[in-house]
């Protein structure tokens, strides 16, 4: 009986949720990090707690893909000690055309087994650049992409141990990795990262908004023991010496429209995937050439709606006395939409957690605001959990002509679509964007009509 520790030679199989591969021995399922469908390798065991499935880290590839490559970060091939390699790119060491064959095939994967659909089907595209983008955009190829899909963070977090050492953490682990390169993130967000010395204990953010200039943002760890202590809500040290946290405004651009958000803030990481998302979007909206879905006099949602990025391509899309809400937890964030659908007299900003706004808006809608309602369209883009049955069955009892789903985690966008079917609701289509390449991170775009 094999136990943590023991080395297995193994067939990897498949590929699974989560950035991990399959195996088998004897019988049970073995998930295995950086590797390929169709290699053998030689693994060590790291976890074997479960009866269902074990996991194991990779020593030595025997038998390799040809879709292998040199990782594109080095410290993070396997060659290179398990616990010595950083995460945030566990698939970089697989050929771009076949990461995306992966990322393809675990998205449809999930739609079948969590989604109830016999035959899913779904697009798998590459990150896509503005016409204006011009040489700011980088060193793309046709489609806007990176030629090796690195270069393309504009924020990363990288962690200090109580050493003062500054690096990414070892994947599956809190052990920091101090870095020799940082491929994936821009060039400055990579120069300022590897200039970084100690600090204190806890996080430190880049950020690398429109104007080019990187933002160093520390994040001191919370002191919880002391917390435990003292019985009350623990602060940063910062904060304890009496320092407010700043809260420096940026300025995103997506094509000619600006956004202000917190430098802090929620923005999505790879530098083109705005403008991918709002393209992806938009297409699905239009539907003919030309055509538009959204209707300017129904009434439009757009769900954990951030600085109101989606709300406005809707507004874009219907005109300017589009009526479209955005709900959004952050009162920051809610206070940045509000600015930034300005122009829209029909937008509002609204501050709250999704769930409970629906619930209000259920009791409180009235007969004409529901008849506008069921002319609209809903924008979701929840957070990697997914939206969960309580605000998509609220959802459905709106009844919108159609919903959008931006999702960032195939299996939670898959059981929402099957309470959504549930419901009354069909899918349309789904768009995958490789919006994180070289990670097994994939974004979806999903549209659902009333059926």
């Amino acid at each position: 009986m094999s136990g943590t520790g023991d080395l297995l030679d193994l067939d990897i199989t498949g590929v699974a949720h989560g950035g991990v591969f399959v195996a088998r021995h004897e019988g049970r399922v073995v998930f295995v990090p950086d590797t390929i469908p169709g290699e053998r390798v030689r693994v060590r065991l790291t976890d074997t707690a479960k009866s269902s499935f074990w996991r194991a880290e990779t020593l030595e590839v025997l038998e390799a893909s040809p879709h292998r490559q040199l990782h594109v970060w080095r410290q993070a091939d396997v060659d290179v000690p398990p616990e010595q390699r950083p995460g945030g790119a566990d698939f970089g060491h697989i050929d771009l055309a076949h990461q995306r064959a992966l990322k393809l095939e675990v998205l449809l994967d999930a739609l079948q087994r969590f989604g109830g659909i016999a035959v899913p089907t779904a697009t798998m595209s590459p990150v896509s650049a503005p016409p204006t983008a011009g040489s700011d955009a980088g060193d793309e190829d046709a489609d806007g992409e990176t030629v090796d899909g690195t270069a393309w963070r504009t924020r990363v977090s990288l962690h200090v141990d109580d050493d003062g050492n500054v690096g990414q953490y070892a994947a599956r682990s809190h052990r920091v990795v101090p870095l020799e390169d940082l491929p994936l993130a821009t060039a400055a967000v990579e120069r300022i990262a590897l200039e970084l010395r100690g600090g204190e204990p806890g996080r430190i953010d880049l950020v690398q908004p429109a104007d080019g200039r990187v933002r160093v943002l520390p994040r001191p760890q919370i002191d919880r023991d002391a917390n435990a202590r003292r019985g009350r809500g623990a602060r940063p040290a910062s904060a304890r010496r009496g320092k407010a946290p700043t809260r420096e405004v940026v300025v995103e651009r997506v094509g000619g429209r600006e956004f202000r958000v917190d430098a802090g803030g929620f923005w999505q990481v790879h530098r083109l995937a705005a403008h991918t998302l709002t393209t992806a979007v938009s297409a699905a909206l239009r539907g003919e050439p030309g055509g538009s879905a959204v209707d300017p006099e129904a009434s439009h949602l757009d769900l954990y709606g951030g600085v109101g990025l989606f709300a406005a391509t809707l507004g874009e899309l219907g005109g300017p006395s589009t009526r479209v809400t955005s709900v959004e937890s952050d009162p920051r964030a809610t206070e940045h939409a509000g600015e930034n659908l300005a122009e829209w007299v029909g937008a509002r900003a609204e501050t709250g957690r999704v769930d409970r706004w629906l619930t209000r808006l259920g009791a409180e809608a009235s007969a004409s605001e529901r008849e506008r309602l069921s002319r609209g369209v809903v924008l979701i883009d929840p957070p990697r959990s997914g939206a969960g049955r309580e605000v998509v069955e609220q959802i459905t009892a709106l009844s919108p002509a159609a919903v959008v789903y931006v999702a960032c985690d195939p299996v939670a966008l898959a059981r929402d679509i099957a309470t959504f079917r549930a419901g009354g609701y069909d899918l349309a289509r789904v768009d995958a964007l490789d919006l994180f390449p070289n990670s097994h991170h994939v974004e979806a775009v999903a549209v659902l009509t009333r059926g």
